[in-house]
């Protein structure tokens, strides 16, 4: 059995480090008159989204954050759903909204996303909000890049000058993060199906992302020397076990810190989601007393890192 030299990225660790940071901010926040709350919609029985649903209920009780869960039969109209999203858009008590995706075939997804109000938008999903990452101004940005970035920066890496490589251009992980990874200075690459020589690519990356969603589909020597690899992929093989988009063994032969499946990503992406939520309550607060005053008080809205 190969001896793995990598440093392996403990995602898990570094969100309860962050959890016990925003215990004590939702608790001053809370006792300035404003408890964060999050409103989770799960629209019929997908396994995966139950239990994902379940790990961000129990990160709200752990954090003093109110939940607010509606579990929606699957034969629930679009039109029923988009009303919720209403109702929960217009109540004070709600800071954050988040529908679990997939949604049944019958819902348009983007419609019930594009309902939400950008300043209840937790999972960064609204087209405005993904628009502000590209002028560097997202106050809430979608969870598992936010998370990416945050694993990064704990863990020390230093992103400008590097050369970082993404494989994976969905709207929900590839294409967000690029921009973050540019916003931090590195020089980034776009992979896809059609890249050609994805194995030389991949051997130029100093920061490796992974987001393709095919299991280890990324081998062990298409990874740099000293690498830092951030596996976002989840798969699960026909003999129940979970790997990532990344061969981890032969990965972390060569690589010099690589986050495991799971236990890296995953964990970060439900932290991030609290955050966001908290900043959202943060921003409500702020308005609160600001129309409190008449406007004459001197506040400013949170903004990633805050």
């Amino acid at each position: 059995m190969a001896t793995m030299t990598a440093k392996i990225i403990d995602g898990k660790a570094i969100a309860a480090q962050m959890e016990e940071e925003m215990k004590v901010e939702v608790a001053e926040l809370t006792a300035s008159g404003t408890q964060p709350g999050l409103a989770v919609v799960l629209v019929g029985e997908d396994p995966a989204s139950k239990v994902y649903v379940g790990r961000k209920e129990k990160s709200c009780e752990r954090l003093g954050i109110k939940s607010f869960g509606y579990k929606l039969p699957a034969e629930t109209t679009e039109e029923e759903v988009l009303k919720l999203i209403d109702e929960l858009n217009a109540r004070e008590d709600v800071h954050g909204i988040l529908v679990q995706l997939p949604l049944p075939k019958h819902i348009d997804s983007k419609k019930v996303l594009i309902r939400i109000d950008r300043s209840k938008d937790v999972d960064g999903f609204h087209p405005l909000n993904v628009g502000c990452l590209f002028v560097d101004q997202s106050p809430l940005p979608p969870c598992t890049p936010a998370g990416i970035m945050e694993l990064l920066a704990r863990t020390g890496v230093e992103l400008e000058g590097k050369t970082a490589v993404v494989v994976g251009r969905s709207n929900i992980v590839g294409k967000p993060v690029a921009m973050m990874l540019l916003k931090e200075n590195a020089t980034v690459t776009i992979c896809h199906s059609r890249t050609k020589d994805l194995p030389g690519v991949c051997r130029s990356a100093d920061v490796l992302v992974a987001a393709v969603g095919r299991p280890e589909m990324i081998k062990g020597d298409w990874i740099k020397p000293g690498a830092v690899v951030i596996d976002v992929g989840v798969n699960r093989l026909e003999n129940g076990k979970l790997v990532g988009d990344v061969e981890f063994a032969a990965a972390s032969e060569r690589a010099s810190a690589i986050t495991p499946v799971p236990g890296g990503v995953g964990p970060m992406t439900i932290a991030m989601l609290m955050k966001n939520t908290i900043c959202a309550a943060k921003n409500a607060h702020t308005l609160k007393n600001i129309a409190a005053c008449g406007g004459g008080c001197s506040y400013t809205s949170c903004a990633p890192g805050d």
